[in-house]
């Protein structure tokens, strides 16, 4: 494929798995044994897999960058993608093998998660060529490949006048010269203490910490609270967004939808307000699904729940 032919396209730097997901009543206590509830289920996964599969689904272009192994759960990766209408040409094939995910998921919807990185420790930043860093596209990264490889593609699509967000998950460190290179950071609160503690910010209050993070890495700053809605700050203005009720099934990949429709209604040319009231409303309707891609619904879905919430209010 001829990368220069696709224009208005999301790059999705990042990581594929296959997850292997767990159902249980409860989590099993240390050197516990407990059985699932009812049948495992596996589907392809990976922060970045499920980011571009939330920009497809609401009906943004999209093309994934990573690597899987030379395995039938590589194939199934790329299979699932192009099925969605992906783009998949920047998808390289490693030596290791496919990434693999374990999810456990109690009766509440809650989980935890883990993750053998494998072939995504081969992802580099030149799998992404300049010709598709032009300032019509965006690029979106997350944490769950080599962290060198992934500032390398934010700081060449920044000088090339890409719009670049950053998932800063799974938490890790980000120096403020990073920083520099971003335009919409999405953390959770775990993470955005971890980067605050970085730059020498104390305290935990996301609100605080959401105003100086935008300020000095002049980026716009959105920080997730789960069932408490979200925060962000751009410049010295700062937002808050109430949560939209629901009944969860499953909260794995919730981050990942508000981030992919987050990307997707940038490109649709919404303003970034109006994106942050879509991916706000349609991460909590993800978790009504099981799966990190299964609970993912369309834009018209998202756009008939959007009067359940009031949009982000200026409260600084």
């Amino acid at each position: 494929m001829q990368w220069g032919f696709y224009t208005k396209v999301i790059v999705v730097f990042g990581s594929l798995n296959i997850d292997i997901m767990m159902p249980l009543e409860r989590f099993p206590k240390s050197g516990e044994t407990v059985l699932c509830v009812t049948d495992y289920l596996s589907s392809p996964g990976g922060k970045g897999a499920n980011q571009a599969v939330a920009v497809a689904r609401v009906g943004a272009k999209v093309a994934m960058v990573g690597k899987v192994g030379d395995d039938s759960f590589g194939r199934r990766c790329v299979s699932n993608l192009k099925h969605q209408s992906i783009l998949t040409s920047g998808i390289g094939i490693s030596d290791r093998p496919t990434g693999c995910a374990t999810i456990a998921v109690d009766a509440h919807g809650a989980n935890f998660c883990i993750v053998a990185s494998s072939a995504n420790l081969e992802v580099t930043s030149d799998q992404v060529p300049d010709e598709i860093m032009t300032a019509k596209n965006i690029v979106l990264a997350q944490m769950e490949v080599p962290m060198k490889e992934t500032f390398s593609v934010l700081s060449r699509a920044r000088a090339r006048g890409v719009v670049t967000i950053l998932n800063a998950a799974p938490a890790g460190i980000l120096p403020l010269e990073e920083l520099k290179n971003i335009d919409y950071l999405i953390v959770n609160e775990i993470e955005a203490v971890q980067i605050a503690q970085n730059l020498g910010i104390t305290g935990n209050d996301p609100r605080l910490l959401a105003g100086v993070i935008a300020q000095k890495g002049d980026l716009t700053c959105i920080i997730t609270l789960e069932v408490k809605g979200s925060v962000a700050a751009r410049g010295s203005d700062l937002y808050a967004i109430a949560p939209l009720p629901v009944e969860a099934v499953d909260t794995t990949g919730a981050g990942d939808v508000f981030c992919g429709i987050f990307a997707a209604c940038l490109q649709m040319d919404r303003d970034w307000l109006r994106a942050l009231h879509c991916s706000s409303v349609g991460a909590a309707l993800s978790c009504q699904g099981m799966g990190a891609q299964g609970g993912v619904l369309s834009m018209e879905d998202i756009e008939k729940n959007l009067d359940k919430i009031p949009p982000p209010e200026k409260i600084g």
